[in-house]
């Protein structure tokens, strides 16, 4: 699958910068910009397991294509929710369904970085994705 304007867009920023330090800052500012979920959604029923912080998962289908609405009371893990909802963002179900988010955020040098407990948290919020398509 070719990549989306999305996923090319990250690909780029990514690539951009040399050091872990900086993709680091990176993925915090973009944790800044996910937008907030209204506590009343903040429910043990959305809360996934798997994840070593706290994850809040809401997702809909609306005219073949996802509706994510993914939080985490941890800065980092805001950072990299953002990265995955982007990298989903205005794919019709069936391009979520053919996407390895995983080897991408493999290709963007992520993975690696991370704890093994959050790259399972990571993997948790992309499996729970995938399910949806």
């Amino acid at each position: 699958m070719a990549l989306s304007i999305n996923q090319q867009h990250l690909r780029e920023q990514f690539s951009a910068m040399k050091s872990w330090e900086d993709k680091y800052r990176f993925i915090l500012r973009l944790g800044k910009t996910l937008p907030t979920m209204d506590s009343s959604l903040q429910t043990d029923d959305a809360l996934l397991n798997g994840c070593e912080s706290n994850v809040w998962f809401h997702a809909s289908i609306d005219e073949d294509k996802l509706v994510l609405m993914v939080y985490s009371d941890a800065k980092i893990v805001r950072g990299l929710i953002s990265i995955i909802c982007e990298s989903f963002k205005d794919l019709t179900l069936m391009q979520v369904k053919s996407f390895d988010c995983i080897e991408f955020l493999e290709e963007l040098g992520l993975l690696s970085h991370l704890s093994p407990s959050r790259g399972n948290g990571i993997r948790a919020i992309v499996e729970q994705i995938k399910q949806l398509s």
